[in-house]
């Protein structure tokens, strides 16, 4: 059998033929036709106009990333993000490209390994790592959830009034699932996710510190 299969991948060779694409190859060809890089960076390819996109797939649900590449302005209506109305077959790999996004693409070289300082670090992680995406610059929040209280994901920059760090730490470690507002209504599609599976003590302990360090008053630029 190995044989046989060797002989026939010899043969698609020498007729010139190339291996068939995956998904995600697939996926990448089209997020980069789209013109997505120039705004999201996925590893150390892209720009970093946009959210980072590296941990996309860790971060939100292929549901969710279906519904906002589809219509950004329906999911949040002030969003910088254009509608390109690209095609369902194109926004279907997009979606199987991103999904399977979760660190990977930065190897063994994540964007804050070499900053020592710790608020440096967590200011770096907050950014690089998507969190931005969900709380806001400067975690000044804005951004919107279906069926959570408000509307709205949670905003941090206020977040030392209501936890300690040993606490905010343990939630950062654990995740988050937020409470329907309406029982009987639909789960909300954003749900911050456990970051121990993706972030060491240490790393936590800075993004921690980043946190408990902002204030209703600070006005942030993301500088990535």
């Amino acid at each position: 059998m190995k044989i046989l299969l060797l002989s026939a991948a010899l043969l698609s060779a020498a007729c010139g033929k190339s291996a068939p694409s995956t998904p995600t190859s697939a996926g990448k060809a089209y997020f980069t036709q789209a013109g997505c890089a120039s705004c999201h960076k996925i590893g150390a390819e892209g720009s970093a106009v946009g959210n980072d996109l590296t941990l996309a797939g860790f971060r939100h649900t292929a549901a969710w990333l279906d519904l906002f590449i589809k219509d950004p302005q329906a999911w949040k209506k002030d969003t910088l993000m254009p509608n390109k109305r690209i095609s369902d077959e194109a926004r279907k790999a997009i979606v199987d490209y991103l999904a399977v996004q979760k660190g990977e693409a930065w190897g063994g070289a994540k964007p804050w390994a070499n900053i020592a300082d710790g608020l440096a670090k967590g200011k770096v992680i907050y950014y690089r790592a998507g969190c931005v995406g969900c709380h806001g610059t400067g975690g000044a929040g804005g951004y919107p959830n279906n069926n959570v209280a408000g509307g709205l994901i949670p905003k941090l920059n206020n977040v030392k009034e209501t936890y300690t760090k040993p606490e905010l730490i343990a939630k950062i470690k654990k995740g988050v699932k937020p409470i329907k507002d309406d029982p009987k209504g639909p789960e909300p599609m954003i749900s911050m996710p456990a970051w121990s599976e993706k972030l060491d003590e240490q790393e936590i302990d800075a993004v921690a510190g980043y946190l408990m360090s902002l204030t209703p008053a600070v006005q942030e630029k993301a500088e990535f």
